[in-house]
């Protein structure tokens, strides 16, 4: 299926998003930088992991990240909605708009299936940095991202 350009940024903002969110559960100079690099790795091989998903292969290729027709949007982040949690129910909300936005261009399959890849994006930030130093110290997922990843998991209905 093909979709919109406005679809595309739309379905390609709930990985981002979600990774976001979980990112800012628990915020450290250091640990922030592995996160996204740990995001960056877990969208950019997304359309090898998940080959036969025509969601993935249509927003997620290698060929579709290079072309440069998906424009990622800032999220607009309040520091409250951080504190509160209110960003990682904002963030299944954008999980949620990608999900309509798919309909019946694909199967609900493939609709699991990229709830499954939004949600490893999530555990991927989440896993990639712990305490101390460099976020190189145990436990690598603290209770502020194991709750977020929870709220995550609910609310995507995996």
């Amino acid at each position: 299926m093909t979709y919109t350009p406005e679809e595309l940024n739309t379905i390609a903002a709930a990985p981002m998003t979600i990774g976001m969110a979980v990112a800012m559960a628990d915020m450290g100079i250091i640990s922030s930088a592995i996160e996204a690099v740990a995001l960056t790795k877990e969208i950019v091989g997304a359309g090898k992991k998940y080959p036969n998903n025509s969601i993935v292969q249509a927003a997620f290729s290698e060929a579709v990240l290079s072309s440069g027709k998906i424009k990622q949007q800032k999220p607009d982040v309040k520091p409250e909605d951080i504190q509160s949690g209110a960003f990682v129910t904002k963030a299944i909300a954008t999980v949620d708009s990608a999900v309509a936005t798919i309909g019946t261009k694909a199967t609900p399959a493939e609709i699991t299936e990229f709830k499954q890849f939004v949600y490893a994006c999530a555990e991927a930030v989440a896993s990639a940095a712990g305490s101390g130093l460099f976020g190189s110290g145990d436990p690598k997922i603290s209770t502020s991202e194991a709750s977020a990843l929870a709220k995550i998991k609910a609310g995507l209905g995996i």
